[in-house]
């Protein structure tokens, strides 16, 4: 195998060493999957990503990704932190858009700039899709918390807008603070669903200037827990759309994600319920943290 360049970011941070740590290699149309994944294991971020072509096809970018167990048909912090390594390294001028060819589909990047520079990115995910919706009291068993401490007032329900999770209502933040997943009880139910991993939210967060406080769980995947998951908020977007959370059937939210394992993150979420499909954004900062060789 050549040698591969790689960059390091990360994603939905507002300051360096927060947010989403991101691998993206940007020369790696002559590697196999095999290697990608073995290479996703030794970096052992939540995801890696690997551009297999610096040029356009279908008006867009190939990218693959992997976490240390497996492909990705798509993750949102992966999107956007491989849509900034290419602006930055790549196409290294100024573009509104940068469209990803991602195994769910082409996937497009809005690009915002302050003095030339990328100051936020924007990915629009596809339109949510509604499955299972689950009982309080497994899900309650899983997360080691009470039945009651569950929102009652919205489902706990399977949602996908590319890869699917369960999303769970919670009434405070000291109910999140305090969950602890229970293993075989999770496993045992993911064998009965299509999301093996499951986000749970509250109101309540640490920060007034936000709006939500989430955690994101995803053993299945290799991931205990992720400080920030773009795919699974984007799910949240489109529930909280379709459910009318906050009283009306389109919102704009910030997210606070990550707090309980050391990494703050920030997610901008958007969505509205138009006819009978809904428009779903996921938004954030990216902030580049190294650059190296793979030998």
């Amino acid at each position: 195998m050549n040698s591969l360049n790689f960059y390091i970011v990360d994603v939905f941070a507002e300051s360096k060493y927060t947010g989403n740590q991101l691998a993206v290699f940007t020369n790696a149309a002559d590697i196999t999957s095999e290697q990608m994944q073995v290479i996703a294991k030794e970096i052992n971020y939540s995801e890696t990503t690997f551009l297999t072509s610096i040029e356009q096809k279908s008006g867009g970018y190939d990218v693959r990704i992997f976490t240390p167990k497996q492909e990705l048909p798509f993750a949102g912090h992966p999107t956007l932190g491989t849509a900034y390594v290419l602006q930055r390294e790549i196409i290294k001028h100024p573009v509104p858009k940068i469209f990803l060819n991602l195994k769910v589909g082409q996937i497009p990047v809005t690009v915002e700039y302050a003095d030339h520079a990328v100051e936020c990115m924007w990915m629009q995910q596809k339109a949510p899709t509604f499955h299972q919706i689950l009982a309080a009291e497994t899900i309650a068993e899983i997360l080691k918390i009470q039945p009651d401490e569950i929102d009652s007032r919205f489902p706990i329900q399977e949602v996908s807008t590319g890869v699917p999770f369960i999303i769970v209502p919670l009434k405070t933040l000291e109910t999140v603070k305090r969950i602890k997943v229970n293993q075989d009880k999770y496993f045992q139910l993911i064998n009965t669903t299509d999301a093996k991993c499951i986000l749970a939210f509250c109101s309540e967060t640490y920060h007034p200037n936000n709006q939500l406080n989430v955690r994101v769980f995803c053993d299945y995947l290799g991931i205990p827990e992720d400080p920030a998951t773009g795919s699974a908020n984007g799910c949240l977007a489109g529930y909280l759309a379709e459910y009318s959370y906050f009283g009306k059937q389109k919102i704009s939210v910030r997210v606070e994600q990550g707090y309980e394992i050391k990494r703050p993150s920030l997610l901008l979420l958007e969505a509205e319920k138009k006819d009978t499909a809904i428009e779903v954004y996921v938004g954030g900062k990216v902030i580049m943290v190294a650059r190296g060789e793979f030998v």
